[in-house]
């Protein structure tokens, strides 16, 4: 890297995609910046992932409480305003930790919006810096409905800085962000109601899991309105009014929960020739764009990999190792676990029940009801099911649960799925019993 320029890499965004690698470039001795127009740590640590896990939690443990059977004393009734608050306590000074951390490290912030003027130039506010290699690390926003009354929706950051739960809720959408607002929602005391575009949620998780999770929902109080397509939202002197093509609905707060898109624009992308589509930044196998020196990682990058802080992370590493010689070779993207945060949780890895049921030649499923290992009635758990995918040498290639602890089930499976672990290396991991983690490798035979 040249020394005629201000910085050797300069991250647009200060997200995972930046951070996480960015101790390995100081450390090479490489001086490094991020951009930041918003929060310190972007959407993950603010107003994502750490946020909706801490306001989740309390929903898990008040299953536990009503599903003990008066073991555990009290009725589970979850204080929002309290839960907020705790929130707060513990992400606050986030963005501040973050920076303290980062600046001892020598990585320069520079706060507002920055935008290409050329390949090797940001202008930020009435600045202009320089860096020989630039990562694009600006990640997604909330989808809006394009209809009447449009500003009168809410979204994702909106709902995890809800002061108060409103009785009634209208959630549009069927992803990630639309069923985990359900779930806190509905355990919160507020009347939902989730309105699906088509038949079903979650096209990513397998289908039969995800009707189990829906009439788990339902049976919670949340109400589903399917094959429906929302047009406006009208402000009434009893609430909001909103119509559909199939119906109306009376109700207090609406969420809108359809979808995220990359921030691609207002950032000098068309000026320098780099190359997006409605899914994000184009990149090849080495996270390089269609301008040589500009990379991009995270969320704003097209891919068929899930988008997930763990990627991004993964990614902002990879780069890191990439800029100062560590390898040369293209990215390789291992198993990547995802997880649904309701309750009950949906959780996978690896070749998924669908991929495997199309390829019989390769793969075989294997399906249990996990209620038959006693430890799975320790937390008092009512129901889960899992579906094993194994290669033609019986080796584990994919895994997917629906239960209340799914996601330590995967994590705990996840090693034997991405480097796959024979049978007999399989029966040499001698983990602590009695644990979720040893009844996770139970299931396997």
């Amino acid at each position: 890297m040249t020394e005629n320029y201000d910085y050797d890499v300069l991250y647009l965004g200060s997200g995972h995609a930046a951070f996480d690698g960015a101790g390995i470039l100081t450390a090479a001795g490489k001086r490094v910046a991020f951009v930041e127009e918003d929060k310190i740590g972007g959407t993950c640590p603010n107003w994502g992932c750490n946020a909706k896990i801490l306001l989740e939690y309390p929903v898990a443990l008040a299953r536990q409480i009503k599903d003990s059977n008066g073991i555990l004393d009290g009725n589970g009734k979850i204080d929002w305003v309290k839960n907020q608050a705790h929130k707060r306590q513990v992400l606050d000074d986030l963005p501040d930790i973050l920076q303290n951390i980062f600046e001892g490290l020598g990585v320069t912030y520079l706060f507002g919006q920055g935008k290409f003027v050329d390949a090797h130039t940001i202008q930020i506010n009435n600045q202009q810096v320089t860096a020989d290699k630039i990562v694009i690390a600006t990640g997604e926003h909330s989808h809006r409905l394009d209809i009447e009354g449009r500003e009168l929706l809410h979204d994702s950051k909106d709902f995890l800085a809800m002061a108060q739960m409103p009785e009634e809720m209208v959630i549009i959408g069927g992803g990630y962000i639309a069923m985990e607002s359900a779930s806190m929602a509905v355990a919160a005391g507020a009347k939902v109601t989730v309105i699906l575009h088509n038949d079903r949620p979650l096209s990513a998780f397998y289908a039969k899991f995800v009707k189990k999770l829906m009439a788990d929902l339902e049976a919670q109080g949340v109400n589903f309105i399917v094959n429906a397509n929302t047009q406006s939202v009208q402000e009434t002197a009893n609430g909001l009014l909103v119509k559909t093509d199939i119906g109306e609905l009376k109700t207090e707060w609406v969420l809108d929960a359809t979808g995220r898109v990359p921030n691609t624009q207002n950032i000098g992308l068309d000026e320098i020739g780099v190359a997006y589509s409605k899914h994000g930044i184009i990149v090849n196998d080495h996270l390089q764009t269609s301008v040589d020196n500009v990379y991009a990682a995270g969320d704003v990058v097209d891919k068929v990999v899930p988008k997930l802080t763990p990627t991004a992370t993964f990614e902002s590493q990879y780069l890191s190792q990439l800029f100062i010689g560590q390898t040369q070779e293209a990215i390789d993207y291992p198993a990547i676990a995802t997880n649904l945060f309701t309750s009950p949780r949906i959780a996978q890895a690896g070749i998924s029940v669908e991929k495997a049921q199309a390829e019989p030649d390769k793969y075989t499923v294997v399906e249990k009801d996990v209620m038959g290992d006693w430890y799975r009635h320790v937390d008092y758990e009512k129901a889960g099911e899992i579906a094993l995918v194994y290669d033609q040498d019986h080796r584990l290639v994919g895994a997917t649960e629906i239960s209340e602890r799914a996601e330590d089930i995967i994590n705990s499976l996840l090693p034997a799925i991405e480097f796959g672990y024979t049978p007999e290396q399989l029966a040499r991991l001698v983990t602590i019993f009695p644990t979720i983690g040893y009844s996770a490798f139970g299931e396997l035979g």
